[in-house]
């Protein structure tokens, strides 16, 4: 009766999440992914619970959508205000997080791999088993991985779902507090400095998209070798 009652709760979840990604697909949330001022004009559609849709777009695009958080996070910081668009966002990428740990906990290698791809998984999961607590702190601190699908096989591995939760907690809002106040416009900065900020944004995006790929294999040798 115990796993029954563990095989609805999870058949309850998944056939609620595909709701969710039907109404997203149906509202029109993935066109208004393109831009920043199209998701904006998406979530004030909702007001006056424009606080509730952001906070599930946030989790949403954690557990469906392939959409950075960071930026949904710069939009809510532009509606919202810094510090009410972090903790909505920090809150649902969390929750988020946890949840696909869990349901790759519960469901298992075939799930992860229609969910990830037998590619993605093939490529991070033995660095994970490994090294598991190095790996996820180096994934979430950097912009280099997936974090979100590394979430996912993080579930396939011993770690524990408490280490998994304070290991996400502490390094996953660092990205999302700098996005929000930069959506914010939290920084007292002048133009000049600004303007040396885009500049220097501009220049890491570039290397990031040439170079990243490279880092992120760079990383993952080195812990492969470690591991010998």
């Amino acid at each position: 009766m115990k796993r029954a009652g563990k095989y609805l709760s999870l058949a309850a979840v998944l056939l609620l999440l595909l709701g969710c990604g039907v109404f997203l697909w149906h509202s029109g949330f993935f066109a208004a992914a393109s831009s920043q001022e199209s998701m904006q004009a998406y979530i004030q559609r909702f007001a006056p619970y424009s606080h509730l849709c952001f906070f599930l777009v946030q989790f949403l695009s954690v557990v469906l959508a392939p959409i950075p958080s960071n930026i949904t996070a710069l939009v809510g910081g532009v509606m919202f205000g810094t510090w009410l668009s972090f903790f909505l966002t920090f809150a649902a990428v969390l929750l988020g997080s946890l949840l696909v740990f869990v349901l790759a906990r519960n469901l298992g290698q075939s799930f992860v791999n229609r969910v990830v791809g037998e590619r993605v998984s093939a490529k991070y999961l033995d660095v994970i088993h490994a090294k598991t607590d190095v790996f996820l702190v180096l994934a979430f601190l950097f912009p280099f991985f997936p974090d979100d699908l590394l979430c996912i096989l993080a579930g396939l591995t011993p770690i524990s779902l408490r280490r998994f939760f304070f290991i996400a907690m502490l390094t996953r809002p660092w990205g999302l507090l700098f996005a929000s106040a930069l959506g914010g416009a939290s920084f007292s900065i002048p133009v000049w400095g600004m303007a040396l900020i885009g500049v220097a944004g501009a220049a890491l995006f570039l290397l990031g998209m040439k170079y990243g790929d490279r880092v992120e294999a760079s990383i993952l040798r080195a812990l492969r070798r470690d591991d010998l």
